[in-house]
Formats: C-alpha cells, sequence, structure tokens
C-alpha cells in the first residue's frame, strides 16, 4: 500500500498492538513519517501513530455519497 494516497483519507485498520492484541481501527491518516502512520484514530478519539510493521491488513473506507 502506498501509505502517502492516503494523507487525508480514511482507512479501516487491522493491527497488533505492543501487548500482542489485535485491535480494528478507523483512522483519518494525517501524515506518514519514516515507519509510522500518523492520524487520528476514531475508536481512541485522538491522534495516534501506527508501525508499518504491526499493521496486518489495511482497506480504504469509502463514503456513500447517495
Amino acid at each position: 500500500m502506498r501509505w502517502a494516497n492516503y494523507v487525508g483519507r480514511t482507512v479501516e485498520l487491522i493491527y497488533l498492538d505492543k501487548k500482542g492484541a489485535i485491535t480494528q481501527r478507523r483512522v483519518q491518516v494525517v501524515a506518514v513519517k519514516d515507519s509510522y502512520l500518523l492520524g487520528f484514530c476514531s475508536q481512541k478519539r485522538g491522534p495516534r501513530s501506527f508501525n508499518f510493521e504491526r499493521i496486518l491488513a489495511a482497506s480504504p473506507v469509502y463514503v456513500d455519497a447517495s
């Protein structure tokens, strides 16, 4: 996935956290820096960073305009 293309968009992530728990997050991508995705997590309601090595799956979220 070319993360820079998703800056300003929302993605759904399956993520493995530091403690080994797998979570599903909806994240608005703010920036891509080194080995991290920086974004606003709707679940935690705040800014978060996500290590690319811990992202297990990702897909863009499409909004239905109708």
